[in-house]
């Protein structure tokens, strides 16, 4: 079969079984093909749903779009980009980045693009995965899983949306065919997402009113154009670039000690975000709307300079009342007040302890990882395995998130596990490998005990963080460098193992009839 492309490059063949499947291709997808190819490990293959690399940076293209993470931390360590234009870099200058790095290390012919993988199923008898994806059917000995926490919208399951007869689409799969120019708007939530949306189409729009269910935090954002000398110094001058990163990550792993050790350090944030509040807006009745109950870095901390001056003009309302009804043009709040729009935004965040994906996972025994996460809550080990599902390593798993610095460090630390891991396996001819329970158990317990005085977990708010057994299953509660040594290596005595010996060989190779044809773009 042949996929749909309008690329019209040299085509390369994609074989349906490999040793390796990689499902996704953001920063976790597409380093994992950059370390196997520079491995030599090229029996692989990446499946992306979408048309090209970037997953979120791909996807999140609203007005306003950018990232809360300094530029020159937010890269590759193996490739810096000297070409950032500013210290807070905007959607399209990350995409670009991502797309030019896919491009560089020549991984691009190892995808297939428009490959919605619906089914990822372990099978006892080959000890293989099975994978059904929208261009058809491969299987794998191991798979690596990078779908990302933030990648499935969470759509809320408001009363007479569906019936909603305007524009209405979520801030991730933005309309771009939708003019908002002089229409009334809605925008639901007030999270990361839409503090950038709003100033940016806040003075585009006849009114504009955002539901705020829970009021952020929201500290100053130091965001500014580099200087001709500057950009000279990162491309042309050794070191410099790579000193700059440096010590941003220093001064962004300062407030690890605040949010996961000493919370009460948190307060002097608070001083500085109470400040925002009072220089971005001037009604009185509007600062204690905007106001947190909760303390600071409890829910993810935003950074923005134009979201409270756009809550400020008259042309928009905040309402903090809940929504009752979405009736077919207008929205109705709890306080009976119904307001008639044109346009509906749902920037309402992602699943990320529920995500649809893992629904499709099936282990050992045709338990699904979503079924194992309600039981059990979500649980690896390292966050690069779950017990239940051997062969499968995990990228941006549980607990690897971050509330104060770059989830690409992560990234590369576990590539540097599941890289380990997959050396480890061929070295030892290891047929089928799984972490033991116990393992998995006892490092969980850690990672609760340790988040136990985390503001997390005591700063009065109910946040995505938490699963709905009350855990923080979503961050890595300590230094990141910490997390980098204990990935540094891969440990095969906390894992099962079974040499592929001992294992029925599957039937290997493909016939040209199963082959299909990819785009090396």
């Amino acid at each position: 079969m042949s996929l749909s492309v309008t690329d019209t490059s040299e085509r390369v063949t994609a074989p349906r079984q490999v040793d390796t499947v990689i499902i996704g291709s953001g920063f976790a997808g597409l380093g994992a093909a950059i370390k196997l190819t520079q491995k030599g490990k090229n029996n692989f293959l990446v499946l992306e749903r979408g048309s090209d690399v970037g997953g979120t940076w791909r996807d999140n293209t609203y007005p306003g779009a950018a990232c809360d993470v300094p530029s020159h931390l937010y890269s590759y360590s193996f490739a810096l980009n000297p070409d950032w234009t500013r210290s807070f870099s905007t959607q399209p200058e990350i995409q670009k980045y991502i797309s030019s790095v896919a491009r560089k290390y020549n991984v691009l012919s190892k995808h297939v693009f428009n490959s919605d993988v619906t089914s990822v199923t372990w099978d006892e008898n080959t000890h293989r995965w099975n994978i059904i994806a929208s261009t058809g059917e491969y299987t794998a000995k191991v798979v690596v899983t990078a779908v990302g926490a933030l990648c499935e919208p969470n759509l809320p399951p408001i009363k007479g949306i569906e019936g909603f007869e305007g524009d209405v689409f979520h801030s991730a799969q933005w309309n771009h065919d939708v003019s908002l120019a002089g229409k009334r708007v809605a925008i639901i939530g007030t999270g990361a997402s839409a503090i950038q949306i709003v100033p940016a189409i806040a003075d585009k729009v006849e009114r504009l009113d955002v539901y705020q269910r829970t009021a952020p935090w929201i500290l100053p954002r130091f965001d500014r154009e580099y200087t001709g000398i500057e950009k000279f110094a990162f491309k042309r001058i050794p070191g410099v670039q790579r000193l700059s990163r440096t010590a941003i990550y220093a001064a962004r792993e300062t407030q690890v000690v605040g949010l996961a050790k000493k919370p009460a350090l948190m307060r002097m944030f608070e001083v500085i975000a109470k400040k925002q509040i009072s220089k971005g807006i001037k009604d009185k009745s509007l600062r204690k709307k905007v106001t947190p109950n909760f303390r600071i870095g409890c829910k993810r901390m935003l950074i923005s300079n134009a979201y409270y001056p756009a809550l400020d003009r008259s042309n928009v309302d905040l309402v903090t009342d809940g929504i009752v009804e979405v009736k077919a043009n207008s929205i109705v709040s709890a306080d009976g007040t119904e307001r008639e729009i044109d346009a509906l935004i749902v920037a309402t965040g992602f699943h990320v302890t529920d995500s649809p994906a893992y629904q499709g996972i099936y282990g050992t025994g045709g338990k699904t990882l979503a079924q194992t996460f309600e039981e059990e809550g979500q649980q690896g080990y390292k966050g690069a395995a779950v017990a239940g599902f051997p062969n499968m390593f995990f990228l941006v798993g549980p607990n690897t998130g971050l509330g104060h610095t770059s989830m690409v460090f992560m990234i590369e630390s576990q590539l540097n596990y599941v890289i380990d891991a997959l050396d480890t396996i061929e070295k030892h001819g290891i047929g089928q490998i799984e972490v033991r329970k116990d393992v998995q158990d006892d490092y969980n317990a850690d990672l609760q005990d340790r988040m136990a005085n985390s503001v997390w977990m005591n700063g009065g708010c109910a946040s995505w963080y938490l699963d709905k057994h009350g855990n923080n299953t979503t961050l890595w509660p300590d230094f990141t460098f910490r997390f980098r040594a204990i990935t540094r290596k891969f440990d095969l005595a906390a894992y099962r193992s079974v040499a592929a010996s001992d294992l029925p060989t599957p039937a290997v190779g493909a016939t040209a009839d199963n082959d299909i044809e990819v785009a090396a773009q």
